[in-house]
């Protein structure tokens, strides 16, 4: 298993940055891991909703079945997902307020498991996932911010 967690804060409002942030039709703006979609995206965030994606962490590519599983919005929303080779992924971003009335903090939880996630390659793509995480909230933040 291999976990990770991120986060930036924004010179943006907490109600903004969570527009930008569950708008899964500008993920492949910011998200660096953001390969493709593979199914229709659905316009809003709300548990039970589910769509297909291409995700590519240290150069692999896999298409992840995802489900919202929990939304508490403007604040979280958790997304679950099954991949090629039995991968298991879970994905949690937050938004919460920051500092002053236009800043907001940022933040995504990204889990993965199976049997190829363990030992060294699950360090590996905890390391690898983590960097690319950092790096698609700092494109976040100049994008939206």
């Amino acid at each position: 298993m291999a976990s990770v967690s991120v986060s930036a804060p924004l010179p943006l409002a907490p109600e903004k940055t969570w527009d930008a942030l569950s708008d899964l039709s500008r993920w492949e703006d910011w998200l660096t891991i953001h390969q493709g979609w593979k199914s229709e995206l659905p316009t809003d965030v709300a548990v039970g909703v589910r769509f297909t994606e291409v995700v590519s962490v240290m150069g692999m590519a896999n298409k992840i079945d995802w489900e919202v599983t929990e939304v508490d919005a403007p604040h979280m929303v958790t997304i679950a997902g099954v991949g090629m080779a039995g991968v298991k992924v879970q994905f949690v971003l937050r938004v919460s307020e920051g500092d002053g009335p236009d800043s907001a903090i940022a933040a995504i939880e990204a889990e993965f498991k199976g049997t190829m996630i363990v030992g060294p390659i699950g360090k590996a793509v905890a390391k690898h996932a983590k960097a690319d995480l950092e790096t698609s909230l700092a494109k976040f933040a100049e994008l939206y911010g």
